[in-house]
């Protein structure tokens, strides 16, 4: 569904992205994992074609994404924000249906708050819920929320970038649980960014580390603790001492 082929990016002498090359299958979950400023967020942003490689090339579904429409394009992805990202004069039901209300294939107000509301009750968060504005919300009502917008438009492909940041042990289980199974039901391509292990087992089918500018490891998550790899291993078990820092 997506596929990296040798890219670059880099601002001014600072290379953040040094060949990355990787394949994320058609309905498949890959987590990237690597350490802060390594350069995932980087990453998605080439994907989403809001930073562009210095070369390289990105496809979507074998469609080179520097070739395509850019409202199509964009139209096929939906996205959870690390800090949630909902906008405080909005309504919850208007957060989620933010979309819906703009831009092509805009949905008449009501049809849009229905479709919201139908999107909130599969994160499980009832019609009370909805004419609330964020700041009434707990830290894991707002996480809903977020996810609740990114699936509003039955996207193809999903990003979730730290998706448990900020949340309390038990919450972020109820978040990996709801995202593995919206992601299993849509049978949406998901790539998702976090440092949390816990997330990482809960719910890649593949994990790649993103190290130095390039892809140090990839393979199944139930590859992980058997790798060889020491910076994988200094990384998911959060050893202080190891390559890693060494290298920094």
């Amino acid at each position: 569904m997506i596929a990296l082929a040798d890219v670059h990016r880099a601002f001014g002498a600072n290379r953040v992205l040094r060949g990355v090359t990787l394949a994320v299958g058609k309905g498949e979950s890959l987590v990237v994992i690597g350490g802060s400023g390594s350069g995932k967020s980087v990453l998605l942003k080439c994907i989403l074609g809001l930073v562009p490689p210095d070369r390289g090339q990105i496809a979507l579904d074998g469609q080179d994404v520097t070739r395509l429409p850019r409202d199509a394009f964009l139209a096929r992805f939906g996205m959870l924000f690390q800090g949630g990202a909902l906008f405080d004069s909005l309504r919850v039901w208007e957060n989620v249906a933010f979309r819906l209300l703009r831009g092509p294939g805009r949905r008449p107000r009501e049809e849009a708050r229905a479709q919201a509301l139908a999107r909130l009750a599969r994160v499980g968060l009832g019609p009370a819920t909805a004419d609330l504005y964020p700041a009434e919300l707990s830290g894991g009502m707002q996480k809903r929320v977020g996810l609740a917008r990114a699936i509003a438009a039955d996207p193809e492909v999903i990003f979730f970038d730290e998706p448990t940041a900020g949340l309390d042990p038990i919450m972020a289980g109820v978040i990996n649980a709801l995202i593995r199974r919206i992601v299993v039901e849509m049978g949406a391509t998901a790539i998702t960014i976090t440092h949390d292990m816990t997330s990482v087992r809960a719910i890649a089918d593949r994990v790649a580390m993103l190290h130095d500018g390039v892809i140090r490891w990839e393979g199944p998550v139930a590859a992980l603790d058997a790798a060889d790899d020491p910076c994988l291993q200094q990384f998911i078990h959060g050893r202080a001492e190891g390559p890693i820092a060494a290298l920094r």
